[in-house]
């Protein structure tokens, strides 16, 4: 799908679904399972990268170097965090052209204050909302295309309340952002609330996070609430910690991976997902 294609989607009346992915390989894998589109997390780039917490360790260089490997592999929209823009306003503009450059369908900014943290996380900050909105529209001028969509997230509600958190938002759409982002809604009333101011005028993003602030729901359910993004973004990260805690235990505990044979896949199995027969045949047209 191309730029073009992916903002006419979103202009479609029903849900999209992004699952979260944090390398070529998880890309590769969420594409073949049939998403139309991927969503680039930064926490998950933290976890995997870094092995850290998400709060603000992971830099612009880094992001754009995962989001070149996810897009040089995959075809796929990717909706990509780029946390607070790394800085000023003269950041988010590099930031902006730098990840058009890396292939982003979707850049998505943030107001929190540096250093920020997951947005599920307690004691975040936010910066002024005249400050974001200089920054929102750094970006709207730096990118070089209309179709590298940018998402305003505010984290204002754990900070200032509902009441504050939807008048930022509203500033922010004033700016002519493409989509919007009101993190760690905590009650279906919040989302609705939410959706009922918005849901009709920009595309609306809902973040599950297993285990965080906001009832995590279906796809389906969410749709029907008036948003219009669905995004797991950091699933694939636990998903993954979680085997591997099963996987190494056992070969520890059995100094063979003959217990966990049937699951996982074999030498032939990972060079099928990745291609390498085709990788080959490309090879030789040049022998």
């Amino acid at each position: 799908m191309n730029p073009f294609s992916f903002k006419q989607r979103l202009a479609q009346d029903r849900v999209l679904l992004a699952p979260g992915v944090y390398d070529a390989l998880s890309a590769l894998v969420a594409a073949q399972a049939g998403f139309e589109a991927l969503y680039l997390s930064g926490a998950s780039i933290a976890y995997t990268r870094l092995g850290r917490s998400d709060v603000g360790l992971t830099t612009y260089s880094e992001v754009a170097d995962t989001l070149a490997r996810i897009t040089e592999r995959v075809s796929l929209p990717v909706i990509v965090d780029a946390d607070t823009g790394f800085g000023n306003a003269l950041n988010v503009m590099r930031t902006i052209k730098g990840f058009e450059r890396a292939g982003a369908a979707m850049v998505q900014l943030e107001d929190q204050s540096f250093p920020k943290r997951c947005g599920h996380l307690d004691g975040k900050s936010v910066i002024p909302v005249q400050e974001m909105v200089g920054k929102l529209k750094a970006a709207l001028d730096a990118r070089s295309s209309e179709h590298t969509l940018i998402l305003a997230r505010t984290d204002a509600l754990a900070v200032e309340g509902l009441d504050a958190a939807l008048d930022r938002a509203q500033r922010y759409v004033e700016c002519g952002v493409d989509a919007l982002f009101i993190e760690a809604l905590r009650t279906p009333e919040q989302m609705d609330a939410a959706c009922a101011r918005f849901g009709q005028r920009v595309p609306l993003l809902a973040n599950m996070v297993e285990g965080g602030k906001t009832p995590v729901q279906s796809a389906a359910e969410l749709g029907a609430r008036g948003f219009r993004i669905v995004i797991f973004p950091g699933g694939t990260a636990r998903a993954v910690a979680h085997t591997l805690q099963g996987y190494y235990a056992s070969l520890n505990q059995h100094q063979t991976t003959a217990p966990w044979h049937k699951q996982m896949l074999d030498f032939d199995g990972l060079n099928a997902v990745i291609g390498t027969d085709e990788l080959l045949a490309a090879g030789k047209r040049y022998e």
